[in-house]
């Protein structure tokens, strides 16, 4: 067979489709099973492949349809092709369903972006270029058999978070990415940057990055428990905030900010973030770390707030995320126990001292 004279397919859907249906970026990367799916056999693909010639094997099974450098987006659905070792096909051919997204968005079934490559892809611009990322990481189950080759580096877990899309690629949720990307740098500064604008742009809560850095066994390394430290500190920070921001902009009464509680020439009874004397209610913040020790900080919060509740002070706890997502929620709350304070008995005489 003269396989210069044989007309190959550009490209190769994986239903009859016309051509014009599937994405650029699958009219430019396919695989094996794509291809022979289309009448193009393995040696033929290969003889395509030669030095000086039209096509380019980008790893085992993935092949780039162009010569010279493969883009970044290329890159990405051959790694996501080479992970889910053609389970990359497009869905069937069935009208497009309300809501059900691009019809025609290949789907990569348990494989997805993870590591530097996907907080790039979430818009963290402490994440370096595409382009000059060696190694692109893809989030895999821990059976697959698959080895790291080429520019596709493969991790594994033992339970697979739910992507999340985008620029139409299934990436892993920031706090795993995050983790993923942390397990494999050594650069103290680069790690908090990264914590930080993960956490500052709203990406997600402290406490979600400090689970997944505890689940990936990470928090021994003392750059990371540095950094750490310091995410936790800015996240307590931007939480003050939005609680003093919560109390403003719903006209709460002003309370006292930062207070130690103590009974008149008695025991310290802990620190609270706003507290109203007339109507003995308190706010804490819940910022506590899911660390190993969570149990041990939960009991003391729940002994603290035993304590006050049997005082006659009634104690609301809010967390940082209840806060961004639903401060007028948080605001009825604490407008609700500062309006019930009046049907209580009165609450024991404290000393309110500045924190």
């Amino acid at each position: 067979m003269n396989h210069h004279n044989t007309p190959l397919p550009q490209v190769p859907p994986a239903s009859p489709r016309p051509v014009r249906h599937l994405s650029d970026v699958q009219r430019r990367v396919t695989t094996a099973g794509q291809l022979r799916a289309q009448g193009v056999a393995v040696a033929e693909a290969n003889e395509q492949c030669r030095p000086g010639g039209p096509w380019q094997q980008l790893l085992p099974g993935v092949y780039l349809l162009h010569p010279g450098p493969p883009t970044s987006e290329e890159r990405l659905h051959a790694v996501l092709m080479y992970a889910g070792r053609d389970t990359a096909t497009p869905p069937p051919a069935v009208p497009n369903q309300p809501g059900a997204g691009d019809p025609h968005r290949p789907v990569y079934k348990e494989a997805m972006i993870t590591g530097l490559a996907a907080l790039n892809l979430h818009g963290l611009s402490s994440a370096p270029p595409l382009l000059s990322l060696e190694h692109i990481d893809v989030l895999v189950p821990r059976l697959r058999r698959l080895r790291s080759t080429g520019c596709a580096h493969v991790v594994r877990t033992g339970s697979l978070p739910a992507p999340e899309q985008a620029t139409g690629v299934p990436v892993a949720p920031v706090p795993r990415a995050l983790a993923d990307a942390v397990a494999q740098l050594t650069d103290a500064t680069v790690v908090q940057r990264l914590l930080s604008e993960a956490v500052r742009g709203g990406h997600c809560e402290p406490t979600s990055v400090v689970r997944e850095l505890n689940n990936a066994k990470l928090l021994s390394r003392p750059h990371v428990v540095d950094a750490v430290d310091s995410l936790l500190a800015e996240g307590r920070a931007f939480a003050e905030d939005r609680l003093y921001t919560m109390v403003c902009d719903y006209g709460l009464p002003d309370p006292v900010w930062n207070v130690d509680l103590r009974l008149p020439g008695g025991p310290h009874l802990g620190g609270l973030d706003a507290y109203w004397p007339e109507q003995a209610v308190a706010v804490e913040l819940d910022t506590r770390a899911p660390r190993q020790d969570e149990d041990a900080l939960w009991s003391e919060y729940a002994r603290k707030r035993e304590h006050l509740e049997r005082l006659g002070i009634t104690v609301v706890y809010i967390t940082p995320k209840k806060l961004r997502n639903a401060m007028e929620q948080q605001a009825a709350v604490v407008r609700t126990a500062l309006m019930a304070s009046g049907d209580r008995d009165p609450a024991a005489y404290v000393v309110v001292l500045p924190r």
